[in-house]
């Protein structure tokens, strides 16, 4: 009939959805859980490449890939805060009921997206040998990183503009649509790596270049898929031809992607710099110990998942529990994600360091001399992601707001006040052992930072845009017993989360006032 085939495109999936009220935990917990799902594909997509590259390729390429990987994390880090900016001023939109607004985001920041990315690939591209031997990266392993490093910079612009619009639909509350297309990517991926980097069947062995031409075509099929899926869905995001005028810059937002989206993006790029200045220091150590770390590597991916994934949805939730008003909510949001950290990634540690052995010998193989490196520094450094995950999650808090300057400084003050000085300084004592022991000891400062600013901070009065208003509000972790709004409470939803109760406060545009 007509009538359903125009209601087709109004089905709650296209629709962003409204995390400003509901029980906190589930709601939480299956907003998370689609963004942790992708996290797992991400890392096992990964590991998949370590296994065939390390067993195959021998550890001369799983040292190359340890090092190459480490600059494509800066990359993806480069343009993180960015992301991150787009996608909390979508989500505050959201929760003011401020689809306008919400477009307005989007449209400048794909201008943005697409002119960075470009920008990286042809700045990189001529770069990556110098840059792979400024990173002391073993003689051996130089020609394989530098083939795989070469196709990496080609294909950031297709991983750049995946990252983005998965961030703008997290931003909107819809996390299964970004994690149904990653898993597209994935499979294309571990389908292609092994034909492109092996030479099976009709394909020329291209070895590690392999591994990065098979990212490069995923990335690019699956961004196609999303695009052409958004716009068959009318999705209610979705630019249309006649709203092209929003993909002009609007000032303001720019302004805010750059004063809120920099110093988020330096926290990625500090941490980063951090990990290619560890790797540099293992390096001088032989290039088993370098594939030991490789391995470890690999391990702590996964290890790390939870926290990040949570940290993400409640940054989103936050966010937009902040444009509604709801800061009753906000709080508790906190203070339930952190619980879900401990559980999460405690139980992850622990089951690893049960199983060091055998995960460990899937990327190093049983007989490999570099395998005893790895279960030792693996023992020492893996608690470190249990402080980084509370710091991760009160850090998503936080930037809902905002407030990304103090985030910044803790990151920056622990990372290159306590790591690289504790691994560099303490080795004439501890030897290579002041490197793993470097990861917990900073982690653990990082956290307690973390926690007190969270407590005493002035990140609840921060905001994403100049001019940007709010309602004076009462602090809940200041007036203790604080019961929630009944209103917004108990106004009823229909079955698409759309209020049926009083209307919104009117939106504000990015200049501040009505819109």
């Amino acid at each position: 009939m007509p009538e359903s085939r125009s209601a087709s495109p109004a089905a709650p999936a296209a629709r962003p959805r409204d995390l400003t009220h509901g029980a906190i935990a589930p709601t939480l917990f299956a907003f998370a859980l689609p963004i942790l799902g992708g996290n797992v594909m991400q890392s096992l997509n990964g590991s998949v490449n370590a296994v065939w590259i390390g067993r195959f390729l021998g550890e001369d390429a799983l040292a190359a890939i340890a090092n190459a990987n480490n600059i494509l994390f800066f990359l993806l880090g480069a343009v993180f805060g960015v992301g991150m900016a787009a996608s909390i001023l979508v989500a505050q939109a959201i929760g003011r009921s401020d689809l306008a607004g919400a477009k307005r985001v989007i449209g400048t920041s794909a201008t943005f997206f697409l002119s960075a990315s470009v920008l990286v690939a042809l700045i990189g591209l001529p770069l990556s040998r110098h840059v792979l031997v400024w990173m002391g990266t073993p003689a051996g392993a130089l020609p394989h990183a530098e083939a795989y490093l070469k196709l990496i910079f080609l294909a950031v612009p297709f991983l750049y503009a995946f990252a983005f619009l998965s961030a703008i639909l997290r931003g909107a509350g819809d996390a299964r649509t970004p994690f149904l297309f990653l898993l597209l990517v994935v499979a294309l991926d571990i389908v292609m790596v092994p034909l492109l980097m092996l030479g099976i069947g009709p394909w020329p062995a291209m070895g590690m270049a392999g591994a990065a031409m098979a990212s490069l075509i995923a990335n690019a099929l699956g961004l196609a898929a999303l695009l052409g899926w958004l716009r068959h869905r009318r999705h209610r995001l979705w630019i249309h031809r006649n709203e092209r005028n929003l993909y002009r810059p609007d000032w303001a937002i720019v302004r805010a992607l750059l004063v809120k989206g920099v110093p988020m993006g330096l926290q990625m790029v500090m941490l980063s710099a951090a990990m290619i200045a560890m790797i540099s220091m293992v390096n001088v150590h032989g290039v088993d110990t370098t594939a030991g770390y490789g391995a470890a590597l690999q391990l702590w991916t996964y290890v790390q998942m939870p926290a990040m994934a949570i940290g993400a949805a409640c940054s989103t939730m936050a966010a937009q529990n902040v444009g509604a008003g709801r800061w009753d909510r906000v709080s508790r949001i906190a203070g339930t994600a952190v619980a879900f950290n401990l559980l999460l990634t405690g139980g992850l540690i622990t089951l690893l360091l049960l199983l060091d052995r055998a995960a460990l010998s899937l990327f190093l193989g049983d007989a490999s001399v570099a395998l005893d490196t790895a279960r030792h520094l693996n023992r020492i450094a893996i608690w470190s992601f249990l402080f980084f995950g509370v710091t991760f999650v009160l850090f998503g808090v936080v930037r809902s707001t905002g407030a990304v300057l103090a985030p910044l400084l803790i990151l920056a003050g622990t990372l290159w006040g306590v790591r690289v000085p504790v691994a560099t300084l303490l080795q004439p004592s501890l030897g290579i052992d002041a490197i793993w022991w470097s990861f917990p000891v900073s982690a653990f400062v990082a956290m307690l930072l973390a926690i007190a600013y969270y407590r005493w901070g002035g990140w609840r009065h921060a905001h994403m845009l100049d001019g940007e208003e709010r309602e004076p509000v009462a602090i809940p972790a200041e007036v203790p017993g604080q019961p929630p709004s009944p209103v917004a409470e108990l106004e009823p939803t229909d079955a698409a989360g759309d209020r049926s109760g009083p209307a919104p406060r009117p939106p504000l545009n990015p200049r501040g006032g009505a819109a």
